[in-house]
């Protein structure tokens, strides 16, 4: 007989548990919700930030999806698709000031 096992709920896994909320680091608690970002090349940035303007997130979560963005392409070297990353970034400030 093999027997099934339960899954663990996320939100009792790893990573620290920041004060205020109940959410956890490094713990994926919705991965139907995460947005994957590609900035392997130019057309992968420019996709990934087309792509982020277009869902409907709040505005902070797009700023740190795009962030999140810039800073992995400048460790990573790839300065053109950092640059796709903060102008995004700057796309969605102006269009929210103009609000």
């Amino acid at each position: 007989m093999a027997r099934k096992r339960k899954r663990k709920d996320p939100k009792v896994g790893t990573g620290k548990k920041p004060k205020g909320t109940g959410r956890r680091l490094y713990t994926d608690e919705n991965p139907k919700d995460t947005v994957r970002i590609k900035y392997a090349t130019v057309a992968d940035a420019r996709a990934t930030a087309a792509k982020v303007k277009k869902i409907s997130k709040p505005y902070a979560r797009k700023i740190q999806i795009l962030t999140v963005m810039e800073q992995r392409a400048k460790v990573a070297g790839k300065n053109e698709q950092a640059r796709i990353a903060k102008k995004a970034k700057e796309t969605l400030k102006k269009r929210r000031e103009k609000k």
